[in-house]
């Protein structure tokens, strides 16, 4: 087997943070704290760089934590996981921006970073002087630099403003730039971070592209991102991360689909209406919701449904007595809060006679239709008979659209570009006849 380009072996981070200093409510106590200052002090400077044996001490934060792993040279990699996981100090680490509390890292090769907007930036040179400044500190000579330098700059469309001093780029600019450099300058091992998601829908695109010409070529790409659509299209294996730990490893579907699994266990208590101040509700109180949630087609609650695959709206209630012609009612609304569809029951002609205590009903939409981006929800009970709102939440669901299978292809229209999915088809035809109009 080929030597390991990432070999990790019982890494940890330790950081010490800022905890709350005792507060005195007496004179006698501001005065003992006043004459045993010089002490307190004393330690508190010693603590920076000496950590005691006390691992439970509230001012010890453990980022990473016994994380082992091997990445083999042409792989690409995600590392997946909630904020605060520790994703971000692990790529830290192997940037050797910071080093390693315990354990051990073996890197083959060079490495080429990007973890954040600029990274390695001076914002007072120019984006011709930070092109160089950069290939520099990844060891590039000035001649190897120069010899990538117009398909950089080419790369990252900021031809116009490359004279120009960063301090003045937009954070677009700066990670079209900031990409472009450690993507072009043939790192053997290429670390991205979350920044692409500061970059448009097009430049995005070419992003992934590179990172796959990157793969392809032998070279191994680390990927960071939220967002499990690129992760599943451009990883073939991926790590989740909790508490500064490796919980799962394996194929990228398998741990995605792991993760949102786990998201899902951890988010259930978000789900309670009932203690949903009365102020932000409608209606007359007959019937109250307790919980909304979505449930994906292998009946799992999920906040991240994949475009293109069924998906229920599950709203639980509680009825406070019986209630006969019962309609209930929802309505999905795009991130500028413009609605995109109203699921009526009164588009079926029907309705439910409720009975007094709990209950649940189902809105199942067979093709989610929905393009990558943020949503929510809000829902109605009205009753028929006397015509009254028994209950009314503005927004008492939130999701996100993230993966799509909705064309069976690698390209879904984003939410700023599309409100809706629709199925269509295309023909082409040559050498037509302008004489013949169509029948």
């Amino acid at each position: 087997m080929a030597r390991p380009a990432i070999r990790v072996e019982n890494l940890g981070k330790r950081y010490r943070i800022g905890v709350e200093e005792e507060q005195h409510e007496t004179l006698l106590g501001a005065m003992g704290s006043w004459f045993t200052a010089p002490i307190s002090n004393y330690r508190r400077l010693r603590d920076l760089s000496h950590f005691e044996d006390d691992e439970n001490r509230d001012d010890v934060l453990w980022a990473l934590r016994d994380v082992s792993f091997e990445i083999h040279p042409g792989e690409v990699v995600g590392f997946i996981g909630r904020n605060g996981a520790g994703k971000s100090t692990l790529l830290k680490l192997l940037s050797r921006i910071a080093y390693p509390t315990t354990g051990h890292i073996e890197l083959v090769g060079r490495v080429s970073s990007l973890l954040e907007v600029g990274t390695g930036f001076h914002q007072e040179l120019t984006g011709r002087e930070n092109v160089f400044l950069n290939g520099t500190i990844l060891g590039m000579t000035k001649a190897e630099v120069a010899s990538k330098f117009d398909e950089i700059v080419e790369f990252s469309g900021v031809g116009k403003f490359i004279d120009t001093p960063v301090k003045r780029y937009s954070s677009g600019m700066k990670v079209r730039l900031g990409f472009a450099v450690a993507a072009h300058l043939e790192p053997d091992i290429l670390i991205v971070d979350e920044v692409l998601a500061v970059g448009d829908i097009a430049f995005k695109k070419k992003c992934l592209g590179k990172m796959d010409e990157v793969s392809k070529s032998g070279r191994t790409v680390l990927y960071v991102s939220h967002e499990m659509s690129t992760v599943t299209n451009l990883c073939q294996r991926a790590y989740v991360l909790s508490g500064g730990q490796i919980v799962h490893q394996g194929p990228v579907q398998e741990a995605v689909e792991w993760y949102l699994d786990d998201m899902e266990v951890l988010d259930r208590d978000n789900l309670r209406l009932d203690e949903v101040d009365e102020n932000e509700r409608g209606g007359d109180g007959r019937l109250r919701f307790t919980s909304a949630y979505l449930v994906d087609r292998r009946g799992r609650h999920t906040h991240a449904p994949t475009a293109g695959e069924p998906v229920e709206v599950v709203l639980e209630y509680e009825a406070q007595e019986d209630l006969p012609r019962v309609m209930f009612w929802l309505r999905i609304d795009n991130h500028l809060n413009v609605p995109v569809s109203v699921l009526h029951m009164r588009s079926h002609e029907t309705y439910y006679d409720i009975q007094k205590g709990t209950g649940r009903v189902r809105c199942r939409i067979p093709n989610l239709p929905l393009p990558n981006g943020a949503y929510q929800i809000k829902i109605k009970a009205k009753d028929y008979v006397q015509g009254h709102m028994l209950d009314a939440l503005e927004s008492a669901l939130e999701f996100e659209v993230s993966a799509s299978t909705f064309f069976g292809s690698d390209y879904t229209p984003d939410i700023n570009h599309s409100t809706v999915l629709m199925e269509h088809g295309w023909t082409h035809e040559e050498h037509i006849d302008a004489s013949v109009s169509p029948s």
